[in-house]
């Protein structure tokens, strides 16, 4: 049996973005339709300004929930523990991939940190009602099979 891998899924508060993308991920990969990575890859999220405990926002489950994913992490806050106990780390900006590697700062751990989306920022919907959270979940469901077969 092979070890098992961590994907980590980085935003600001782990409350829109990140849960939605460790979502999408998880089913994605329980469903199979991200060949021959099953059970033995663990997936998660955290924010990098994060308050540990604050619930996930209800527009973010919303979206999942009409997916038929049932979410029900709450907010965590970025540790450097984190990033070195993960296998690929995925941030949902440049920025965010600049403050978490700045957390593993001269450790090779640093590499593992990478954006979601090589083709830009995955902007932050808050405050812009559901239709903004749809939009974010659509463009997951794009990116994020070819990412993690890529880097998995």
């Amino acid at each position: 049996m092979g070890r098992v891998r961590t994907v980590l899924f980085i935003c600001t508060g782990n409350t829109c973005r990140s849960p939605m993308a460790e979502g999408i991920a998880r089913q994605l990969l329980e469903s199979g339709k991200v060949s021959g990575h099953g059970g033995e890859v663990f997936v998660a999220s955290a924010g990098l300004a994060a308050w540990d405990g604050s619930p996930v926002s209800a527009e973010t489950l919303d979206a999942l929930r009409r997916r038929g994913i049932r979410f029900d992490g709450h907010a965590k806050r970025l540790t450097p523990e984190m990033i070195r106990k993960a296998s690929v780390v995925l941030t949902m900006t440049r920025s965010h991939m600049v403050g978490a590697r700045a957390l593993v700062a001269g450790e090779p751990h640093q590499d593992k940190v990478q954006m979601l989306d090589p083709g830009g920022d995955l902007e932050d919907p808050i405050g812009m009602g559901q239709p903004a959270y749809d939009a974010l979940a659509v463009r997951l469901e794009r990116v994020l099979p070819g990412r993690l077969s890529e880097l998995l």
